[in-house]
């Protein structure tokens, strides 16, 4: 892939969102809440215009090319974090030993997974919301990566070693991502 002269990236600013720039330190507000996010480079720039985000570049090299990319893919995420939620949803899976599973505080505690004595623990990233509705969790959160960290520390605290998986299937497993 021939890398252009210019990397020039230009993102609009919807309707009730406000976005301003405080250094290497991009702010956007939205109706769910505001994010920041540093974004700070030696080559790559970003700057306001006409409610306007702009990410460029001149002369990119591959991995500069590459990095303006991925900052404009963040812009995006944290704008549609602000005016809609994202949102992850889990499912409960058992065979024989029913597993309760509670909010207590920044954790998710699992109990009774596979007949284990010990609860199992997950964390809670940043101010990321976890409701149980019967056999479904459900993760909510504006910044993606809180969000997505969120329920893979549950998928995770849910993993069995040292059994095959292929007859032990318990756990909490994603089913839908947004």
């Amino acid at each position: 892939m021939p890398v252009a002269d210019v990397v020039k990236y230009e993102i609009k600013i919807p309707e009730g969102v406000e976005a301003r720039l405080d250094g290497f330190d991009l702010h956007i507000r939205g109706p769910r809440g505001e994010l920041i996010r540093e974004f700070k480079h030696t080559r790559l720039k970003m700057k306001m215009e006409d409610g306007k985000v702009v990410i460029f570049c001149p002369l990119p090299k591959k991995k500069e090319y590459a990095m303006a990319g991925t900052w404009r893919a963040h812009v995006l995420n944290m704008i549609k974090g602000v005016t809609e939620e994202f949102e992850y949803h889990l499912k409960i899976v058992y065979a024989h030993f029913p597993m309760k599973v509670t909010v207590k505080g920044n954790k998710v505690v699992i109990e009774n997974f596979m007949g284990e004595k010990a609860p199992r623990y997950a964390n809670i990233f940043g101010n990321t919301k976890v409701e149980i509705k019967g056999d479904t969790v459900i993760v909510k959160s504006i910044n993606k990566e809180h969000a997505g960290q969120t329920a893979a520390n549950i998928e995770k605290a849910t993993r069995i070693k040292n059994r095959d998986p292929r007859v032990f299937q318990d756990g909490i497993y994603i089913v839908k991502k947004g």
